[in-house]
């Protein structure tokens, strides 16, 4: 238990006096050595000309070992103030009387104050004296100019120095300085609701606090989410909901003060994936871009995927991006035509034209007795170039042994009217844009058997055919459907034909069948007439 205590009042201790930060004094003061007297006194007749050395005063050694600190003066936990601790070491003379500090921060009047030697003091000549003074009161990340002179002014004994105070990145200032503190934020993420839960620590005490969501750049611009945490509440805490995990989404929170500092964490800084969406494409235009959601460095190439997955980078068609938006002109829609991000090490392949509706052109393969016939066919008016190419056994690079160029009329199709397509593979590319990919198509082997139905590739446009096929299907299917309601139809006629007849006639089951001809029948009360029997068996 007293272990316990012992660790907590050292824990106090080294946080309200700061032995782990900037060195603490519990007021300002002045002090000189050698058992010296000397008192402050302010200076309002900075800039007084200097006066020229006595003929024994050596300006040389007047001044040694001059140096700039930083101090630190609490008169509570969240209320310290920075001090500037000035220390030099001169050399005593009757013709000292004292020395002059001056500090000048840019856009601010001279701060200057005068240290006097008491005259009991100056007896003590060729003395080096430590002087310190620490009453200075500066604020964080403030630049100084600091002048020390000889008091009086002697032409050629000046030091000049500059000096900045800490920063508030210092955690001992973000601790204790008012103007550092900008609260401590902690994050939970639901990423099933898509919600950040924020919670404030260590915030202005006596204060509001702000919060809100923002897209980090050059500064922090809001989102539109935005909380105020009321002083008074017990849970210092809020929810906000987001639409994606950007790397530059960020919560930013700051003490409701004027001008006061401000923090920001921001939860999915290594989501650089996110920002690979938004790509457009113009139609009309056959413009394609994209435009980051966030700031990054990165590559943005077109290229064209094969079938192994890898996507070959097209000549000239790389950009930078950091900021702004880029765009490509001149784009053929196709399905094999990607976009690859390369952000550092690592990069990312986006196809967006994977939908069919986007694809501006296509060509169909039928085959009929052991031949096979290409056709093209294209939404817009194109050009293209379509060759006749010889792929080598596990290679993927298309020999080339002839070329046609085609002009395809819109919603028209065009043979390719090519001769000994079996065993081949042809080769073709939109010539009429700028950026397009480069489509291989292999047939298949001829076959020499018994003519066979035509055969659609699976890439076939072959909207008009399959409207034919489905029709005739259709139309197949209405004449069997008449042709049997007919047999049945006529079936049944004959059945209530024949019951009808029975109806009429009742000795008509006294008829013997005429195949059974030369058999006598004899008489029987059932029959009526077996002489007529006998007539109608013959």
């Amino acid at each position: 238990m007293n272990l316990w205590v012992a660790l907590l009042v050292v824990h106090c201790y080294l946080g309200l006096n700061g032995a782990a930060g900037l060195e603490r004094i519990d007021k300002c003061s002045t002090s000189c050595s050698q058992g010296l007297r000397c008192k402050t006194k302010p200076d309002y007749f900075f800039g007084n000309p200097c006066e020229n050395p006595a003929d024994g005063l050596n300006t040389s050694s007047v001044f040694h070992n001059i140096s700039l600190s930083t101090v630190m003066r609490c008169e509570g936990r969240q209320k310290c103030s920075l001090h500037l601790r000035i220390r030099a070491t001169l050399q005593l003379t009757e013709y000292i009387h004292g020395l002059s500090i001056c500090t000048v921060t840019p856009g601010m009047m001279a701060n200057c104050q005068i240290l006097n030697f008491k005259r009991a003091s100056q007896t003590k000549s060729g003395v080096q004296v430590k002087v310190e003074n620490d009453c200075t009161e500066m604020s964080p990340s403030e630049h100084m100019k600091v002048t020390v002179t000889t008091v009086p002014s002697y032409c050629g004994i000046t030091w000049m120095g500059t000096y900045q105070a800490p920063e508030c990145h210092s955690e001992d200032l973000q601790r204790h300085v008012p103007e550092c503190i900008t609260g401590r934020l902690s994050y939970n993420v639901n990423p099933q609701k898509k919600e950040l839960s924020v919670h404030v620590s260590d915030m202005l005490e006596d204060h509001d606090y702000h919060l809100r969501l923002c897209h980090k750049d050059f500064i922090c611009s809001g989102t539109g989410a935005y909380t105020l945490i009321k002083k008074a509440e017990l849970v210092k805490s809020a929810t906000f909901a987001y639409s994606r995990p950007l790397p530059c989404l960020c919560v930013e929170g700051w003490s409701a003060v004027t001008d006061a500092p401000r923090v920001q964490v921001c939860p999915f800084k290594d989501r650089v994936e996110e920002l690979w969406f938004g790509i457009n494409f113009d139609l009309l235009e056959e413009t394609l871009s994209w435009e980051p959601a966030c700031p990054v460095t990165a590559v943005v190439v077109l290229c064209q995927k094969r079938e192994d997955g890898i996507c070959v980078d097209l000549p000239h068609a790389s950009k930078n991006v950091s900021r702004a938006k880029i765009t490509f002109t001149k784009v053929d829609p196709h399905p094999q035509l990607c976009m690859k991000f390369t952000a550092g090490s690592k990069s990312w392949t986006k196809c967006p034209f994977t939908d069919a509706r986007f694809q501006a052109w296509e060509f169909t393969v039928t085959r009929h007795e052991g031949q096979e016939n290409v056709m093209m066919f294209s939404r817009i008016t194109a050009d293209f170039s379509v060759g006749l190419c010889v792929k080598s056994e596990g290679s993927s690079v298309c020999q080339i042994t002839e070329t046609h160029t085609m002009h395809v009329e819109k919603h028209k199709a065009v043979s390719l009217k090519m001769e000994k397509l079996c065993n081949t593979c042809f080769q073709v590319k939109r010539l009429d844009v700028k950026f397009a990919a480069t489509v291989i198509h292999c047939l298949e082997e001829c076959i020499k058997s018994s003519p066979r139905p035509p055969v659609f590739s699976r890439r076939a446009s072959g909207d008009l055919t399959w409207v034919v096929v489905l029709v005739g299907v259709c139309l197949s299917g209405i004449i069997v459907v008449t042709l049997l309601l007919h047999v049945l139809l006529t079936v049944h006629q004959k059945r209530k034909r024949n019951t009808s007849e029975k109806q009429t006639d009742p000795a008509i089951d006294c008829v013997v069948p005429a195949l059974q001809t030369q058999v006598l029948i004899p008489d029987s009360p059932s029959c009526g007439n077996t002489e007529k029997a006998n007539l109608i068996s013959d």
